[in-house]
């Protein structure tokens, strides 16, 4: 049941403009029977949430729904231009720490292929 879940767990869901908090997640399904576990990792933003904590909170209970497991590996900023299909991602999370931004830029690209987008180690 969890491959699935796991398979169904969109790589991307981040606001359609402005600038918000994001953070980079692995999701976790169930070990398989040869001992692996199975995982990948995801993209989540959202200008609603004021904290990364909150975007967090907010993945992890639906994760949980389908029995999936998650694990915050940091933040930081999107800035989304859809007019100008640009993404800028820079910054950090004081709780989670830095995400990898090259990570998230790869995993963004998978939505956002005709996009330039750039990330930065500068800036809050």
């Amino acid at each position: 049941m969890s491959a699935k879940s796991l398979e169904a767990v969109a790589p991307v869901d981040i606001d359609e403009q402005g600038v918000f908090k994001y953070i980079l997640i692995k999701v976790f399904g169930s070990e398989t029977s040869d001992g692996e576990e199975p995982s990948k990792n995801i993209v989540r933003g959202y200008a609603d949430c004021t904290w990364h904590a909150d975007i967090y909170d907010r993945v992890q209970a639906v994760c949980k729904k389908t029995n999936l497991d998650t694990e915050c590996l940091g933040g930081g900023r999107i800035e989304h231009n859809p007019d100008k299909k640009y993404i800028k991602i820079y910054g950090y999370s004081q709780g989670f720490g830095k995400a990898d931004h090259l990570e998230t830029k790869r995993i963004l690209h998978t939505k956002y292929k005709d996009y330039d987008i750039q990330a930065s180690d500068k800036g809050y």
